[in-house]
């Protein structure tokens, strides 16, 4: 379905809610060599203005990729929360934007409609708003989680430790991450990021910093950001894997060019969350949650 918008005496026409999509985002080199971005600054604002007066209630109407081809689309159709996006269903993304940044919108507002929204809507109205307005509508969301410690609690920043090693080397990144715990780094995550992708390598990782992490009684958790298969097959071997690290695409084909479908990330889960090993004890225990410790349900991402 084609969208037009008139800027003074120029009107411009959207084939469809793709393509206003990617002329309202901000210019970006990769969207000026894959021919997606606006051509100009004017045709920028015009599809931001179309943008703002488009219902809410389309990104359920027209998906920008179509439910029978792709099963992220389904995923996200068939769960969404209808009930959740009620209260904002009569709204335009502009007004959604005024919405989110008014004090209607509070923690409590915000947490009740996430069920609600599909990431297209929150990708929509993000490209009406300025850095400091993403912030101002990011202070009022609270999500805590817990493993090893606790995170995301108000007035709190967690930082991942990131000791990466040009050769895998586990002396110099046993040192990497003795060095950054002592910077205060590593509440978040101690996350490598391997050299090569190799069932024994990533293993040894895992070993060498569940055996630092025990030694010290240090509350935080580990990845080694592997690909997905390989982190099934170190669990097969009973490495200790804290968290599953995937790299994930918003469409069934950029996830296939990754190696990955969502069965496969359903198994990695379902494995990640049949693990049930003890608590570490020591200075973090009153940190540690208090239900038993077992793999989080989900898939940890880089920051």
């Amino acid at each position: 379905m084609p969208y037009a918008q008139a800027v003074g005496t120029t009107r411009y026409v959207f084939d469809d809610l793709k393509t206003i999509l990617a002329r309202a985002s901000p210019d970006r080199s990769g969207d000026r060599l894959a021919g997606l971005t606006a051509r100009s600054g004017e045709e920028r604002v015009a599809a931001r203005m179309a943008l703002a007066e488009l219902p809410l209630s389309t990104f359920l109407d027209e998906a920008l990729v179509p439910y029978a081809d792709d099963e992220v689309t389904r995923l996200i159709h068939d769960t969404h929360d209808a009930k959740a996006f009620a209260p904002v269903k009569s709204l335009t993304v502009g007004s959604f934007r005024d919405w989110l940044l008014s004090d209607e919108a509070s923690t409590t507002a915000l947490a009740a409609l996430a069920p609600g929204l599909t990431p297209e809507m929150t990708a929509a109205v993000s490209k009406l708003m300025r850095n400091q307005d993403l912030i101002a509508v990011a202070r009022k969301i609270s999500v805590v989680t817990q493993f090893n410690d606790t995170i995301g609690l108000p007035g709190r920043l967690s930082v991942r430790l990131q000791p990466n090693h040009p050769t895998d080397d586990a002396k110099g990144i046993a040192a990497s991450i003795v060095d950054g715990l002592l910077y205060g780094s590593g509440d978040a995550v101690i996350g490598i990021n391997p050299a090569t992708d190799n069932v024994a390598v990533v293993s040894n990782l895992l070993a060498m910093i569940d055996e630092i992490r025990r030694r010290w009684d240090i509350p935080t958790q580990s990845c080694v950001l592997s690909h997905v298969t390989t982190t099934l097959r170190a669990m097969a071997q009973n490495a200790p894997v804290d968290l599953v690290f995937q790299s994930i695409a918003g469409s069934q084909a950029a996830n296939k060019s990754f190696g990955i479908d969502l069965a496969l990330l359903k198994e990695a889960r379902d494995a990640a969350l049949s693990l049930n090993r003890p608590h570490i004890t020591g200075p973090g225990a009153s940190l540690k949650p208090t239900l038993p410790r077992r793999a989080p349900a989900g898939i940890a991402f880089p920051a």
